[in-house]
């Protein structure tokens, strides 16, 4: 059971009352030669906040999987197919992170001064409400205490006033899944709707539960949620286009909510939305690939029950995860559309059941059993021809990787489904620049095992190297969510934040990634560059010298390292490849760059110079190295009014200009190399 705001949420964010408007977006009206619907998706930024475990509360008090509804809907969220936003543009405080301080920075810092007047914003919020002795609700914040509600939550109040007139955009959406634990009166709704401010068109508003409801939460539903987040996921996901027109608007999405909540919890709980005067065309997510437009009206919902024979088997259900399942205990899909649906049951290191095709009926329970019996086994050639690979991939270059790929196809040869097999020649052909056959045998391991959470990170390296880097980082999630622990998911998806600008996220993936494997020195890279990029200069400092002593080849503490996956360097303009050791001397060249950027800020010249020539000394034809030469001695010149280091600053100028002359930066080179040759000719 979770406590809850008891329907509140709507009525504090739509102040006045709001007239409902029917829309027709019936495609069978339309002529046959009508042109499809064009689907504009505009820049989306949300917040997604999750709380299960508090600081201050009793473990009675506690919940279980808020944390999981809001991890979850940052998946659906950042999916091509569901909502469709920019992964850095959707901030997540979930746990010890969502504090009064976070979230009221978030609300009323990040949001407003991000969005503007065109765009979409959803604040979802996943945990515990509390009602004051005033009968005034509010969030509970990860720090609030029962004793001091009022200065330890968020008011709902300013949660409304702040949706409505400080936080930009064309389509505003707010999800609640919150319960509370005593009544509010009908007096305190009508004290704060007096309150409120008028909150213009397009807000949409739905929350878990009427007034002196209850919200639950439990395994049963997608293996362990909110029974409304569970369903608004779904139809994000698209169960709720049911005009399938491939998008799904608030107003299929609060039906499809408020049909399935209410029977799921046998009308204990009903989603309440209050729809203000909002834009008819609200998209809330983007789902082309189950867009039917002549297909007539899905009918009403029905559920699949899914057992297993073992522990730990991954559903697939029409091609998409819908949980793990274990012995003992069914997986419960509510809101299926009647129909055929494709069933795959998957696990490591066994024979998959399925795929194959089952029915399900509208108004009825139906039970799947998904059996995994087999142990899949390799042909004595295959492991032997995987073995021989491994030695000459681990050697690293070029000549070794093409002998490695030529014994991990003999492999696949021996045994199709080898996925171990696909992952490395998916590594081998990334490292030699092989991009397209790298794609094909990276997603050949995952079709192999759908679970394959080591091939999922290695893929979303892969897609990060081509530049595919929202890809990459939905792919990385999408391992993480399987595997909590796995480091490289978590080095990887720190690189793509920093490659996007998105430096909180790196930061803390890059955190994540130390946790787990405090050796790996490129985590510390990571980590050391976002926090250079966001001012913490000192602590950037200490992660750039940790990395460059966990990677010393020479140092006990680091070794021979795989470089397999640091075959990209974003953001200088260069990449290595089909070398360890060309790789290794790129991130050490971009660590003592970083460094020196570091000292440069901090106006310390010499050390800056001393570091960057460092740098220099591993790659002398890294065109911003010589920049930073440039704009170090130039700074010092100013600083010393002195010719000299002037003159040294010019040298390394038309260094750069003579390495890359079409370099964004060479415009404004060229105009101060033009004005320090006028200064050393005067004088």
């Amino acid at each position: 059971m979770r406590y809850c705001i008891l329907g509140m949420i709507a009525a504090v964010a739509l102040a006045q009352t709001a007239t409902e408007r029917k829309r027709d977006l019936d495609i069978k009206d339309l002529e046959p030669q009508a042109p499809k619907r064009t689907v504009t998706i505009p820049r989306s930024y949300a917040l997604v906040i999750g709380i299960s475990r508090y600081q201050n509360l009793n473990e009675s008090e506690n919940l279980k999987f808020a944390d999981r509804d809001a991890e979850s809907m940052f998946s659906i969220l950042i999916s091509q197919e569901g909502g469709n936003f920019k992964a850095e543009n959707v901030h997540r405080l979930i746990g010890p992170k969502a504090t009064l301080a976070n979230v009221k920075k978030e609300l009323e810092e990040w949001l407003p001064s991000v969005t503007r007047d065109d765009d979409r914003v959803l604040i979802y919020f996943a945990g515990h409400g509390f009602v004051s002795a005033g009968g005034i609700p509010y969030l509970a914040p990860y720090d609030v205490r029962r004793d001091r509600i009022a200065t330890t939550a968020y008011p709902m109040e300013t949660l409304g006033s702040v949706l409505g007139t400080r936080i930009h955009g064309k389509w505003k959406v707010l999800l609640t899944d919150a319960c509370h634990s005593g009544a509010i009166s009908a007096e305190s709704i009508e004290t704060i709707n007096r309150r409120l401010v008028d909150l213009s068109r397009s807000i949409f508003v739905l929350s878990a539960s009427r007034a002196r409801e209850q919200s639950y939460e439990d395994p049963s539903w997608g293996g362990g949620h909110g029974v409304f987040t569970y369903f608004v996921e779904r139809a994000l996901g698209g169960a709720a286009d049911e005009n399938r027109d491939g998008s799904v608007t608030a107003d299929e999405l609060a039906e499809y909510v408020r049909t399935n909540v209410r029977r799921e919890t046998g009308g204990k709980q009903n989603p309440n939305s209050e729809k203000g005067d909002f834009d008819p065309d609200m998209l809330l997510a983007y789902v082309p690939a189950g867009a039917k437009p002549d297909a007539p009206p899905a009918p009403k919902y029905g559920v699949m029950i899914i057992e297993a024979n073992q522990d730990g088997v991954e559903v697939f259900v029409d091609g998409k995860s819908a949980g793990v399942v274990n012995k003992g205990t069914p997986l419960r899909l509510q809101g299926m559309t009647p129909g055929t649906h494709t069933i795959q049951g998957v696990k490591m290191g066994f024979e998959p059941d399925g795929p194959r095709e089952e029915t399900i009926y509208p108004g009825q329970e139906s039970t799947i059993t998904i059996n995994i019996r087999f142990v899949r086994k390799r042909p004595k050639a295959a492991l032997d021809e995987l073995d021989r690979g491994l030695e000459y991939y681990n050697k690293g270059y070029a000549d070794n990787y093409k002998k490695a790929a030529a014994h991990f196809q003999k492999a696949l040869d021996f045994d199709p489904a080898y996925s171990q097999a696909a992952l490395y020649l998916g590594r081998t052909y990334n490292a030699l620049n092989e991009q397209e056959a790298a794609e094909k045998w990276f997603r050949r391991a995952i079709d192999i095992d759908k679970d394959y959470v080591e091939a999922r990170a290695s893929f979303g390296g892969m897609l990060f190297d081509t530049g595919a880097t929202d890809e990459a980082i939905r792919q990385l999630d999408a391992a993480i969510l399987r595997d909590k622990n796995n480091g490289l998911a978590f080095y990887l998806l720190a690189a793509a934040y920093r490659s996007k600008g998105a430096y909180p996220q790196s930061i803390d993936a890059a955190r994540e990634a130390i946790r787990i494997i405090p050796a790996k020195a490129e985590s510390h890279f990571w980590l050391a560059e976002s926090l250079r990029m966001s001012g913490s200069l000192d602590e950037a400092r200490r992660e750039y010298q940790t990395y460059l002593r966990l990677s010393d080849f020479d140092s006990k503490l680091a070794g021979q390292l795989n470089y397999w996956a640091l075959g990209f360097i974003i953001g200088h303009g260069r990449k290595s490849r089909a070398s360890v050791r060309d790789i290794w001397k790129d991130l050490r060249s971009l660590a003592y760059l970083g460094l020196c950027d570091c000292d440069r800020l901090e106006k310390r010249f010499d050390d800056a110079i001393t570091v960057c020539q460092r740098a220099l000394s591993y790659d002398p034809q890294d065109v911003y190295i010589h920049y930073a030469l440039g704009l170090t001695y130039q700074m010092k010149a100013e600083k010393a009014q002195s010719l000299e280091p002037l003159a040294a600053a010019s040298k390394y100028f038309r260094s750069m200009l003579r390495i890359n002359s079409e370099i964004p930066e060479a415009a404004g080179v060229r105009e101060m190399l033009k004005a320090n040759d006028e200064i050393m000719r005067v004088n």
